[in-house]
């Protein structure tokens, strides 16, 4: 699933390309919104919100798509060949005389009035790459459920929006506990410190191809997508083992010497060494 950062390169470059431009072609393929048409309409930004991208438009109207796992938005020149995928991938099309917006595979894909677009994101905690970031906040979310584990906390857009299972792993290591630890178990500083990380760690790699959370340029991450190979800064094997709730779970990694707490709970599939 794509991070914050990642959201925030998209919206960025969707703006780029379509904001104070005129829509000249407009194609929702999903059932719900297959009359829909948006052509004549001047785009007037692009913002993301958390994982969310609202594209607003003159006349008070929103496309809100989600990337989930698998869905991209592409930008073509007039006359390039559009290489994201096969047409019948193709979720969205929004076209000015310059260039072209494609949403591939858009599991979420909404229009809606840009007055009621609290209705799909209202629910998110603090943007941790907006302008209503609040630490504070942020930091109360994660503590109001202490007996819950942190890399699930971390997860939970409803704490603190933008951090996906890339950074749930690699600032469970930064923060020295591994994702099954509870919150309510961690040291008083942490939690802060953890928070400060967060944002720092998506600022940092916002305007950046590459993703880095380690400042090295031989080795990008701690322990994401790693195991087995040895930690970087102990030489222990990292381990990796399934995460969630039964119907979510994501790959997470670890090292266990330099994550204190509890490692998968029992019936979770076994870590690999």
């Amino acid at each position: 699933m794509p991070e914050g950062d990642t959201v925030h390169q998209a919206a960025k470059r969707l703006h780029t390309a379509l904001a104070g431009h005129v829509l000249t072609r407009s194609d929702l393929r999903v059932p719900k919104y297959a009359t829909a048409d948006l052509t004549g309409r001047t785009v007037l930004e692009v913002v993301p919100r958390g994982k969310h991208l609202l594209t607003r438009f003159e006349g008070g109207l929103t496309l809100h798509s989600h990337l989930r796992m698998d869905g991209s938005w592409k930008v073509y020149a007039a006359h390039d060949r559009w290489s994201g995928g096969p047409g019948h991938q193709i979720r969205a099309i929004l076209g000015t005389a310059e260039r072209t917006a494609v949403g591939y595979r858009l599991p979420v894909l909404d229009l809606l009035r840009t007055d009621t677009e609290e209705r799909v994101t209202g629910h998110l905690g603090p943007d941790l790459l907006g302008p209503d970031w609040d630490p504070d906040v942020a930091l109360q979310n994660l503590l109001r459920t202490p007996e819950r584990p942190l890399g699930e906390a971390l997860l939970d857009q409803r704490n603190l929006a933008g951090i996906g299972n890339i950074y749930k792993s690699e600032l469970c290591f930064v923060a020295g506990a591994t994702p099954w630890l509870p919150v309510g178990e961690l040291p008083a500083t942490v939690p802060d410190r953890l928070v400060a990380a967060a944002k720092r760690l998506l600022e940092a790699n916002r305007d950046r191809p590459g993703r880095s959370t380690t400042g090295r340029r031989d080795q990008l991450l701690y322990v994401y997508g790693r195991a087995p190979r040895p930690c970087l800064r102990c030489g222990t094997s990292v381990r990796s083992a399934q995460q969630g709730d039964g119907t979510r779970d994501r790959p997470t990694y670890w090292c266990p010497r330099c994550q204190s707490g509890p490692g998968p709970t029992p019936g979770t599939p076994r870590p690999t060494n």
